[in-house]
């Protein structure tokens, strides 16, 4: 029996439908991918990391990860807050013919790490926190050899190890430069303009990398 007010109901009608509140939105998932991250990238470094890897840690599917972040790459630079410019410098390096790889691969480096604030200053903050730590030190390392990896392969000299090697040897002169010029304050080389740093460094990389 019903009331003029009342009306007749469907079992359950009156309890919330869904599960409001609970299922967690774009920014509680995408801060649950960036901590799964953190993680890895501290106890397995960069190369070792994977997108199914994190995307299991957080619990979500790694296309998930992919829309967010677009690659592996651009979690880690999330993860170490560095701005999307700076992966960009890195990345126009191997656009073009193998002659005039060394050059364009000094320039993009010292562009990355010597230009802008807003690109440069989060990269020397890992350079920074890469003398004092051994966890950052370990997750710059294999960021910059990573890259130069995957730059070359296919188009430099050597295969497998002998190409890990050569691409860790102008990892270590990239960052020796960047060290010299702007920690240690090494006077001829914190004196020198860019073009001179290029134009003694760029053929020893060329020679390293691509072997013209």
């Amino acid at each position: 029996m019903t009331t003029g007010n009342d009306t007749e109901r469907p079992p359950g009608a009156d309890r919330p439908t869904g599960r409001a509140g609970r299922r967690p939105g774009a920014a509680s998932t995408r801060g649950l991918v960036l901590e799964a991250a953190r993680a890895r990238f501290a106890a397995d470094g960069f190369a070792s990391t994977t997108i199914r890897g994190v995307a299991g840690d957080a619990g979500v599917d790694p296309s998930q990860v992919m829309q967010f972040f677009g690659s592996k790459e651009g979690l880690f630079a999330a993860v170490m807050e560095l701005p999307d410019s700076a992966l960009a410098q890195f990345s126009t390096a191997f656009e073009g013919p193998d002659a005039g790889l060394g050059e364009r691969v000094v320039r993009a480096f010292l562009a990355a790490w010597e230009g802008s604030a807003q690109v440069s200053e989060p990269l020397m903050a890992m350079l920074r926190g890469a003398i004092a730590h051994e966890g950052a030190r370990a997750q710059l390392r294999d960021f910059i050899q990573a890259r130069l990896l995957e730059g070359v392969r296919g188009r430099a000299k050597g295969e497998g190890s002998d190409l890990a090697v050569r691409a860790g040897l102008v990892s270590a002169m990239l960052v020796g430069v960047v060290m010299g010029r702007r920690v240690i304050g090494v006077p001829a080389l914190a004196e020198a303009d860019t073009e001179q740093v290029v134009e003694v460094l760029a053929p020893a990389v060329q020679e390293i990398l691509a072997g013209t």
